[in-house]
């Protein structure tokens, strides 16, 4: 063992620590496997085990600290693309049969729908334009 370089410790290392990456998609062991590639490269400059192991510890921590805090922020925000029933929310809509509190249809997003009437005393006839205020089932809940 003593004719293999150190640098290729960090580098089997590294791989090591890119196994349980994948395995768990937990970025930690990335940020870890960067701190396994740079004490190679401390290795491979010809610095001893103490400066190599100091870069590991370093490297990683330093990705640690300044990764994580933005990948977890990213990871809370709400998406800005909606899709499916959300994204039909809020669209306008054109009534083709009477709309009232007990149903109706309504032409939306090149789709016909059956709706009926938010405000249970309003009537919206034919042609008229209306909002898409909420969607439950396959009923447009409209304005």
């Amino acid at each position: 063992m003593d004719d293999i370089d150190a640098w290729v410790w960090w580098l089997v290392g590294a791989a090591a620590l890119g196994i349980p990456l994948v395995a768990t998609a937990m970025p930690e062991f990335g940020m870890l496997a960067v701190g396994a590639v740079a004490a190679a490269v401390a290795a491979g400059i010809g610095f001893g085990v103490v400066v190599q192991v100091i870069a590991f510890v370093v490297v990683s921590v330093a990705l640690i600290a300044v990764v994580r805090p933005i990948a977890r922020r990213h990871s809370r925000q709400v998406p800005r693309l909606t899709t499916g029933v959300e994204a039909l929310k809020g669209r306008q809509a054109v009534v083709l049969e009477r709309v009232d509190g007990t149903g109706g249809r309504i032409k939306l997003a090149g789709e016909v729908w059956s709706a009926r009437a938010l405000d249970t005393d309003r009537t919206y006839e034919a042609g008229t334009q209306v909002d898409v205020v909420d969607i439950e089932g396959a009923t447009a809940i409209v304005m």
